[in-house]
């Protein structure tokens, strides 16, 4: 009798915890990226969009913690863009859209400097995405297409973050400073460009 109620107790604790272990194995947009693997295209519009939800619940985050400011309410802004490009793909495709559960797999930084050292990180990591996915000879134009575009605009949102860390201390501030601004003032009218217009390369 022990032996079982033993074993009906274990069943009922395994059964609880292997959400969680599926929870913590699951991979999350660019994270989910293994160095030369092909992957369908499915999986690119799959992790591209949890990597776009990333970007934008990241920066929330962020906002949450340090207040609205430039150049995260802008990007932030931009991410939603991003995703709106993307949609009409998994409609083209057939592919089911991912919930955006991306709040979940993000961290608060612990100073607004290395909030943007998460933002230089976070842009590094979606334009090596990109690049990996570009790379893949079987790629429909029209995937293409739109990778490209977010990858042109998340190289500008990169040097907007590096522009800031450089700001918070890293050196040359003045000269870091004027291209932070630089680049601040022209994220709206990049994005605009980019994806609003459907154009394929800046102004």
């Amino acid at each position: 009798m022990k032996n079982v109620k033993w074993t009906k107790l274990m069943a009922l604790s395994l059964a609880l915890l292997m959400p969680l272990i599926a929870l913590g194995e699951t991979p999350f947009g660019a994270a989910a990226l293994s160095e030369g693997k092909t992957y369908t295209v499915e999986e690119m519009l799959t992790y591209a969009i949890q990597d776009e939800y990333l970007a934008r619940a990241e920066y929330k985050v962020i906002m949450d913690a340090f207040g609205e400011q430039r150049p995260f309410i802008n990007i932030m802004k931009a991410e939603g863009v991003h995703v709106q490009r993307l949609l009409p793909l998994f409609t083209a495709y057939g592919v089911t859209v991912p919930e955006d559960t991306a709040l979940k797999h993000t961290v608060k930084p612990d100073s607004l400097a290395a909030a943007y050292e998460a933002g230089v990180t976070s842009k590094v990591n979606n334009i090596a995405m990109y690049e990996a996915f570009l790379k893949q000879e079987d790629l429909p134009d029209d995937v293409r297409a739109v990778f490209e575009a977010l990858m042109r605009a998340s190289g500008n949102h990169l040097r907007a973050f590096e522009g800031n860390a450089n700001k918070q201390g890293m050196g040359n501030q003045n000269r870091a400073a004027g291209k932070g601004q630089q680049n601040n003032s022209n994220l709206n009218a990049d994005e605009n460009s980019e994806f609003m217009q459907g154009r394929g390369r800046r102004r």
